[in-house]
C-alpha cells in the first residue's frame, strides 16, 4: 500500500505564464496569483500590448500598486514582439531586467494578438539579438491558417515553424507555452532542456475535449490552444509525473468578464489563479508522483530562466477547498473562475 500523504511542504512556486489584464480586472485578480506564487511571468497582450521598456515599467507599477501588501509577490515582465520591434529595445530591456523574456504571438492566434507575427522572417534580426544575449523566446505555438484543423495547429507549428527556427538559431532559448499534445511532449523531450522547455497548464492536465462538449458546450473550458483528446491529456500527465526537467508550471490563467465568455463570439481563456496550484497538487497525487511536485512547480522554471530558486516555502494539506463561484468586477460584471464552486482535495495551510 502506498503511503497516504496528508501534508506536503515545498519551495514556494512561481507561475511562468500569467495574464492579469488591466484596470479593474487587474485589481480583482492579482492577489489570487500573489497568494500562491512568489513570482509570475506576466504576459504582454493587453488591449495596448507591452511593446517597449516604457510600457513595461508603467504596467509593472500598476501591478505593484494593485497588489495586496499581505503577499510578497514579484511580477516579471515580457515584451510583445511585433514586426516593428527593435533589437536595441530588447538589449536595453533585458540588460536592465525590465524584460525577462519576449513573447511571440502568431497573428490572430489568441486574445489581443492582431498585431502578432504573420511571418517569422519579419523578426530575424530580433531573434539573432535574443540568441546573442541569451534572452528567452516564449511562443504560443500554433500555426494559424484556416486550412489547418484547429486540433492540428500545434503539431503543424512544430513542423513548419519551430523546427526550422531552431535549426537557424540553435542557441536561442525557447519555451513552447501551454503545450497540449502527445507530439509536443515527445518533441520537447528530445531537446536540450537548457534551450527548449515547455509549460503545462492545470486545465489541460485535468480535462480533454470531450469535457468541453459534455452536456452541451462548456464555454468555461474554452481556451487556446483548445483542449485535445484523451491520449494527449494522458501524455501531459505522464510528462509531469516522470520528473522530466523540460516541463514546468505555467498556468496560463486568463480572466475574462462573464459577458465576454458568454457571447456570440466567446473569448478564449480560463481564469484558474484561485485554484491552479491546488489543481496541480491533485493531479500529481492522482499520478502517484508527489515526489516530483516541487521540481515542476518550484525548480525547473528558475533553472531554465537562470534565476535563483525561491527560499520561502508553502505547505499544502489534504483538506477540502471550495473554489470561489464568482468574482465581482464593478456593479454589473463578474468573472467566473475555473472549477467555480467545486471542491478540490488540497488546500494551503493557514
Amino acid at each position: 500500500m502506498p503511503e497516504i500523504i496528508r501534508k506536503i511542504t515545498i519551495i514556494k512556486p512561481d507561475d511562468w505564464h500569467v495574464h492579469l489584464r488591466d484596470n479593474e480586472i487587474l485589481k480583482k485578480v492579482i492577489h489570487y496569483t500573489g497568494k500562491f506564487y512568489n513570482r509570475a511571468l506576466i504576459m504582454p497582450n493587453l488591449d495596448s500590448p507591452i511593446t517597449n521598456c516604457f510600457k513595461s515599467i508603467h504596467y509593472r507599477s500598476k501591478i505593484l500598486n494593485a497588489m495586496n501588501l499581505k503577499y510578497k509577490f514579484q511580477p516579471l515582465m515580457t515584451c510583445y514582439l511585433t514586426r516593428f520591434t527593435m533589437p536595441e529595445e530588447l538589449k536595453i530591456g533585458f540588460s536592465k531586467k525590465i524584460f525577462i523574456a519576449a513573447k511571440l504571438y502568431p497573428n490572430d492566434s489568441t486574445t489581443n494578438s492582431k498585431t502578432g507575427i504573420k511571418d517569422i522572417s519579419y523578426i530575424i534580426r530580433v531573434l539573432e539579438c535574443m540568441e546573442q544575449i541569451g534572452m528567452p523566446l516564449l511562443i504560443h505555438g500554433e500555426e494559424i491558417d484556416q486550412n489547418i484543423d484547429i486540433y492540428d495547429r500545434e503539431a503543424k507549428f512544430i513542423e513548419n515553424t519551430l523546427e526550422p527556427l531552431r535549426n537557424k538559431f540553435p542557441k536561442l532559448k525557447i519555451v513552447l507555452e501551454h503545450i497540449t499534445t502527445k507530439e509536443s511532449v515527445e518533441y520537447i523531450k528530445k531537446s536540450d532542456p537548457y534551450y527548449l522547455s515547455a509549460t503545462i497548464t492545470p486545465h489541460h492536465l485535468m480535462h480533454n475535449r470531450n469535457d468541453m462538449f459534455f452536456g452541451g458546450i462548456q464555454p468555461y473550458l474554452y481556451c487556446l490552444p483548445v483542449l485535445k483528446n484523451k491520449t494527449d491529456q494522458i501524455a501531459l500527465r505522464e510528462a509531469i509525473a516522470s520528473g522530466d526537467r523540460h516541463f514546468f508550471l505555467g498556468s496560463d490563467t486568463a480572466p475574462h468578464l462573464h459577458k465576454n465568455k458568454i457571447n456570440i463570439v466567446g473569448r478564449a481563456g480560463i481564469f484558474n489563479a484561485p485554484s491552479s496550484l491546488l489543481c496541480y497538487v491533485q493531479v500529481f497525487e492522482e499520478m502517484n508522483a508527489l515526489k516530483y511536485l516541487q521540481s515542476f512547480c518550484s525548480e525547473n522554471g528558475p533553472k531554465f530562466y537562470n534565476m535563483p530558486i525561491n527560499k520561502k516555502t508553502i505547505t499544502l494539506v489534504k483538506s477540502s477547498y471550495r473554489v470561489i463561484k464568482k468574482i465581482n468586477v464593478g456593479k454589473n460584471n463578474i468573472i467566473v473562475p475555473f472549477l467555480a464552486g467545486k471542491n478540490l482535495n488540497w488546500s494551503i495551510e493557514d
